[in-house]
């Protein structure tokens, strides 16, 4: 198959405080919010997407939805760390050191993967890691508002690390349906035998990590937790591919949804985790000057008509 996904498009979490997840993913990450909008199927949730960099670029987006939900109980069939890489050892001893001056507990940096890292938790309980990804990846256009200074502002995600209870068929959908490759195996401390499946030019951007955990329960959703990992592809021609390979090989999907800003396909994988591939553009500025991207709730035109409805029924985060 001529098909190839290029990387990490964004990765969508969940919050039940969303002010305070506001405050965390701006004033301690240093991520810009470049989109403040409300999910398209529960429009009485915000959807938040925070970036690495000052214009939303793919592969720089941790969102949230805000739903009054219980915290994730944790188990398997889950997304269960989000990587946010950074250049060079020195950014992340200034990590360790700001993480510190903020009160956030870390295990410090080690060495994974012949990679340095540090793991944390944000205030719910979803759980991330800092990576020196060497400098690969798109050039990263920094943001002169960040309290982060700009060498050691997040550079986007990436790799992104999932549990599931039988690895086989999910590694039949990673390399037969969706061109991935398994490029390595290595040990983490925490979670055991780490597959590692590579997508496009590979590096930390464009790679998912898999353990097999056959023992653990299956997830319970929730705040705290991660609902779906989306996957980059360059144009709308190449996602209209996707989106007939994807029917063709007889795997449930949404069909096509245009989100405005992108255009998006759903399906799960064999252990239910849902994933979504997410086409480049059109981008956030579609809609917004670039310079104040993020400051008001910006709507897609098929909900425009409902404005009054839709912001009587949010509260405030600034």
């Amino acid at each position: 198959m001529g098909l190839n996904l290029t990387g990490i498009h964004h990765l969508t979490a969940v919050s039940a405080n969303i002010r305070d997840n506001y405050r965390f993913y701006t004033n301690v990450m240093g991520m810009r919010l470049v989109k403040r909008s409300v999910n398209q199927d529960d429009v009485r949730a915000y959807h938040l997407f925070y970036s690495g960099d000052k214009r939303g670029t793919p592969g720089n987006d941790l969102t949230f939805f805000d739903w009054d939900v219980p915290r994730e109980q944790r188990g398997t069939h889950s997304i269960n760390r989000t990587y946010l890489r950074v250049r060079g050892h020195d950014a992340l001893s200034w990590w360790a050191d700001w993480l510190s001056e903020n009160r956030i507990p870390h295990a410090g940096i080690q060495e994974i993967d012949n990679r340095a890292v540090i793991f944390f938790e944000d205030l719910e309980g979803q759980r991330l890691a800092l990576v020196d990804d060497g400098g690969q990846g798109d050039t990263h256009l920094p943001w002169d508002r960040s309290p982060v200074p700009a060498p050691y502002q997040i550079r986007g995600l990436g790799p992104i690390m999932m549990s599931v209870k039988k690895l086989l068929r999910t590694d039949w959908m990673l390399t037969n349906v969706l061109n991935m490759r398994p490029v390595r195996q290595y040990h983490h401390p925490e979670e055991g035998v780490v597959h590692v499946y590579e997508m496009g030019p590979g590096g930390p951007h464009a790679e998912l990590h898999v353990v097999e955990q056959a023992n653990l329960p299956g997830v319970q959703p929730g705040a705290g937790g991660v609902h779906h990992v989306a996957f980059r592809t360059p144009n709308e021609e190449e996602y209209h591919e996707w989106s007939q390979f994807i029917k063709s090989s007889g795997i449930r999907n949404s069909g096509e949804v245009d989100r405005y800003w992108f255009r998006s396909l759903y399906f799960r994988e064999p252990n239910g985790i849902l994933f979504e591939i997410a086409t480049d553009g059109p981008g956030f500025a579609v809609d917004e000057d670039p310079n104040t991207l993020g400051e008001k709730v910006v709507l897609p035109p098929s909900l425009e008509q409902r404005r009054a409805e839709i912001l009587t029924n949010l509260k405030p985060i600034d």
